[in-house]
């Protein structure tokens, strides 16, 4: 049993529908105890001090304590194409990604991006995040390798496409769903990892192909179903020309038994009323990817929408590294700001907040598991300088403020200012890691 002593903020609702009162809970001199990884208690320092004399205590004087951020879309072999240059979606693809992503059918080669990836996402405060591999089952076993080697909590799945891609990355509607059912057998809640049974788009699957993911969701209950949904106007209009029995997009899913409360859509940009709609009867997840949608030039994420009271969404967030550009989540949370913004709508400091917390382990129905700190929950957090940087220290100086109100000002200007940096220690069941960059650039050729 330790504990570990500091300002502590987390969420007990939605900020989108409740008052910030309802929906934060924050602790200018908390106190969290967590014994075998598990979390026992959080409350003022005096208070849960008094209840735990004896335990041994990391005081962060001067930092505040989040629950780790949730990234419900990001592709790890687009690591090493970050920020490739002048195209949108579909000829981006093509040009881009598909060259790169044949490199991954080499398990050596995947491992090496895997683990540089996930050291990325840890350095960033990322503990637990939503992947895409490739279509090679090596790279999946990669992946999921690094992840357990690191005590991580993570969601991934082999991607599964059978036309529209070059040959060297196509598999077959039957051997994806072989592939994909061996991948879950041994790798499904195999310590903290979990499967996503993953086409990549529906462009890039057949009916027969999509028809089997669904099956696997019957077999399989409860795994996840991660796709791509209405990015980018042209992808919108092709889905049209491949499928024109189907009354939209997402028809094309739904029609395939793909459409529940365990399936996250990526995007979600050019989505109609009739979409927005089926979304929230189904329970289903959009994650919003801002510094993607903004670099490729897909449109602007109506976030405002989706979160109506009326027919609510689930939302998290995603960096959907390579075509977003950062890692951070805090640079994410900065563009969905802007997007917002461009709408004629504002993104509290603790509804981004909320959406890479709490709002992200119910995007991905991990409530139970993580997201804020109740007791019983696993113990993945991390430590932030609010004064990180010349600038930052500078707009947030003097000591943690003591009220709701103060903090949340001080929270906005990391969000606006903060990356990497201000990640102090990444916390993951209770036991400071730092991240190995066991792949460093010059060693990955």
């Amino acid at each position: 049993m330790k504990g570990f002593r500091g300002a502590f903020l987390d969420f007990i609702g939605d900020p989108f529908y409740l008052s910030e009162l309802e929906s934060v809970r924050y602790f200018p001199d908390g106190l969290l105890v967590i014994e075998n990884g598990i979390i026992q208690a959080l409350g003022n320092y005096v208070d849960i001090c008094a209840i735990y004399p004896n335990i041994s205590v990391t005081h962060y004087r001067d930092r505040l304590i989040l629950p780790g951020f949730i990234d419900t879309h990001i592709h790890f072999p687009q690591t090493e194409m970050i920020s490739a240059y002048g195209e949108q979606l579909l000829e981006w693809l093509n040009k881009y990604t598909f060259p790169t992503e044949r490199k991954f059918k080499e398990k050596t080669y995947a491992k090496k991006i895997a683990a540089f990836c996930l050291d990325e996402l840890l350095k960033n405060g990322t503990t637990t995040a939503l992947v895409l591999t490739t279509v090679f089952p090596e790279s999946t076993d990669a992946f999921f390798e690094e992840a357990r080697d690191r005590n991580l909590r993570m969601i991934a799945g082999k991607v599964m496409m059978d036309r529209n891609a070059p040959d060297y990355l196509k598999d077959t509607a039957k051997s994806s769903y072989e592939e994909t059912k061996n991948l879950i057998h041994k790798w499904h809640q195999n310590d903290r990892l979990l499967y996503a049974v993953t086409p990549r788009f529906a462009a890039t699957s057949t009916e027969e192909q999509l028809q089997l993911a669904g099956q696997l969701l019957q077999e399989f209950p409860d795994v996840y179903l991660h796709t791509h949904l209405s990015e980018n106007v042209k992808e919108v209009a092709w889905i049209k020309e491949l499928f024109p029995h189907c009354t939209n997009y997402l028809d094309v899913y739904d029609r395939a038994g793909l459409v529940c409360d365990r399936s996250i859509f990526a995007h979600g940009i050019q989505l109609s009323e009739a979409e927005f709609k089926r979304l929230s009867e189904a329970n289903s997840t959009i994650s919003f990817c801002p510094t993607s949608n903004l670099f490729l030039g897909s449109g602007l994420f109506k976030l405002n929408r989706a979160k109506s009271p009326e027919e609510p969404i689930k939302v998290g967030l995603g960096t959907d590294v390579g075509a977003g550009t950062s890692f951070s989540l805090l640079q994410t949370a900065n563009e969905g700001y802007k997007v917002s913004q461009l709408q004629g709508h504002k993104l509290s400091p603790f509804q981004a907040l909320f959406l890479v917390t709490l709002g992200g382990a119910r995007a991905l129905n991990l409530e139970e598991k993580i997201g804020n700190f109740d007791k019983g929950k696993e113990a993945d957090f991390i430590v932030i300088n609010l004064q990180a940087m010349p600038l930052l220290a500078l707009r947030n100086r003097g000591e943690i403020p003591k009220t709701v109100e103060e903090i949340g000002d001080r929270i906005f200007a990391l969000m606006m200012l903060g990356d990497d940096r201000a990640i102090s220690e990444t916390y993951i069941l209770g036991d400071r890691v730092s991240p190995s960059v066991s792949s460093t650039p010059n060693t990955i050729q």
